[in-house]
């Protein structure tokens, strides 16, 4: 991960070896593993065609990486977690 935009953005390397940066927009906590929201930098405030990024972290030889969810029931569990507090921050705000 890098910090190169400040500390809410961060660079990533897909599989495909393309780097894609990120705006992180909150951890959570479920089933005590840490996931992360993002949404991509370069997204316009009006585009609906492209969702949240959730990743997990993972620790990897004491390293921190990011992964991909691949069980669809863990990943709308951990999505509707963030939509939620999202709305709630939005409302207080």
């Amino acid at each position: 991960m890098s910090e190169e935009y400040g500390s809410n953005f961060i660079t990533i390397t897909g599989d495909d070896g393309e780097e894609i940066e990120l705006e992180h927009l909150d951890t959570v906590e479920f089933r005590e593993e840490l996931y992360m929201a993002f949404f991509p930098a370069d997204m316009e405030e009006d585009d609906d065609d492209f969702g949240m990024i959730i990743l997990k972290v993972v620790d990897d030889d004491n390293e921190e990486m990011l992964v991909s969810v691949d069980d669809e029931d863990e990943l709308t569990a951990v999505h509707d977690l963030f939509v939620t507090r999202l709305s709630d921050e939005n409302e207080e705000g």
